[in-house]
């Protein structure tokens, strides 16, 4: 509707400066050229204000390009959920586990909103963006606001932050968390993910119940700390570290955080990245609520190298203190001290409400700056299994609080190293072709069996 009163109102306005332009054609070589500069700008201030409508665009991204808008996502979940039934035409895609459709607006469709008495059109459409990394599919989308000007200081100071927090509560309300990985491209990095739908949770997780409520607290006091962070002046993040063995339930418990926390979750690659503004830019684009995991770090990137020694004195603190990583200087080459500017330096505060998890089997080799206290604030140690993790994939997996072999498990367990998922593959392997419990935990006791050989050996 307001694209046709547009149309209207510059069909009468061309026809009108179509008239004044003859005139002026006719009488402008008699007018003294004072007066052709005071009429000419007189027709260039009277072109807007005949026009009695403003637009705002909202863009998908930032000006700079490389940030995505916020406000534009927002506006696509009011829109979404409050006006989509004005819609002719409407895009559905499945967001959430139930498989419930969710409806956004298509392409050149224009919905209509109310706020405050005041009428207010909303036309989503798209252009070509002015820089390649924009967008993945080449394609800048945006949303043209048309209200009229005497709105315009209602629009600017009310219902512009009305679209911010009711985009902000329909997000919560319907968000469909999601797990995202870096890939790189001809566009230089992005990032792509799938549902988020792993099970694991803390009831399920088979750790020390001591460790697991300590663990369960300091997530409950971070999700609630926003104030206490910006009483002492901290970014709103936390930083864990990981730590032990292959198959002690280091991704099981990443996963049981961001489950805690319904956070989304990104799995940082740091191999698929160049260098460190790369790696700036590719943390930018992360949100709030989520957690950013960067799996055997000790793997991912040459961060237990040397220190560029340059004179005698750092030849002597080198000698002193554990090693770091090679490449302050290198361009082409994500560096540690890269890594560290943006996980908890100015860079690091874009976003709030973010847990950072680092794991590793070997942390002796990390470097002690990446693991500090204030980066890696917990630091939690994934042991090989104990008799109370068994008692949890007991109760799990066979649905059982106590057995006449629970003792002997128990003893065994003791005796040998095994990890919680060499347990519960012995629990496993048999208990899906066969429910018999006492059959599950005689296999187990096997396995137990032939890991104290192989370790007497």
């Amino acid at each position: 509707m307001a694209s046709l009163i547009q149309v209207g109102l510059s069909s009468i306005l061309k026809k009108k400066l179509e008239s004044l332009f003859f005139v002026w054609a006719m009488v402008r070589s008699s007018i003294p050229v004072e007066v052709k500069r005071m009429f000419t700008t007189f027709l260039r201030r009277m072109i807007p204000f005949l026009n009695p409508y403003h637009v705002i665009e909202i863009h998908e991204h930032h000006s700079e390009h490389t940030v995505r808008n916020k406000l534009y996502s927002l506006a696509n979940a009011y829109l979404s959920d409050v006006c989509s039934h004005g819609a002719n035409k409407l895009q559905a895609e499945v967001r959430s586990l139930s498989g419930r459709p969710f409806l956004t607006i298509a392409e050149e469709e224009e919905v209509v909103d109310t706020f405050q008495g005041a009428k207010l059109w909303w036309f989503a459409s798209s252009c070509k963006p002015k820089y390649s990394t924009q967008s993945c599919n080449g394609e800048e989308r945006f949303y043209r606001l048309t209200f009229h000007k005497k709105h315009r200081k209602l629009v600017e100071q009310e219902y512009l932050t009305h679209i911010f927090h009711e985009g902000r509560e329909i997000l919560a309300r319907n968000r469909q968390r999601r797990l995202f990985t870096n890939i790189s491209g001809g566009t230089g990095y992005s990032w792509t993910c799938v549902a988020f739908e792993h099970p694991a949770t803390f009831d399920t997780l088979a750790l020390d119940p001591a460790k697991k409520r300590d663990i369960i607290e300091d997530l409950m006091s971070f999700r609630e700390g926003k104030e206490y962070y910006k009483k002492i002046g901290k970014a709103w993040k936390r930083g864990y570290l990981l730590y032990g063995q292959p198959g002690t339930g280091k991704s099981t418990m990443i996963a049981a955080i961001a489950n805690f926390l319904e956070y989304d979750v990104y799995d940082l690659e740091l191999t698929a990245i160049k260098n460190n503004m790369e790696l700036k830019k590719i943390f930018l684009e992360t949100s709030s609520k989520s957690v950013i995991v960067v799996e055997d770090i000790d793997c991912s990137l040459n961060l237990t190298g040397k220190r560029v020694i340059k004179n005698k004195k750092d030849k002597d603190e080198a000698e002193a203190a554990p090693a770091v990583t090679e490449g302050y200087d290198n361009a082409n080459t994500v560096t540690l001290s890269g890594l560290l500017n943006s996980i908890d330096g100015l860079w690091s505060a874009c976003e709030d409400e973010k847990i950072i998890i680092f794991t590793t089997n070997h942390v002796e080799k990390l470097d002690p700056a990446l693991i500090r206290r204030g980066r890696m604030d917990m630091h939690i140690e994934m042991s090989y299994c104990t008799f109370e993790a068994f008692k949890v994939f007991a109760r799990n997996y066979l649905g059982i609080e106590t057995h006449d072999l629970f003792s002997t498990v128990e003893k065994l367990l003791l005796e040998v190293n095994v990890s919680p998922a060499d347990v519960a593959e012995g629990l496993m392997s048999r208990s899906l072709r066969n429910a018999d419990v006492d059959v599950c935990l005689a296999n187990l006791v096997e396995v137990l069996n032939l890991a104290k050989e192989d370790m007497n050996k």
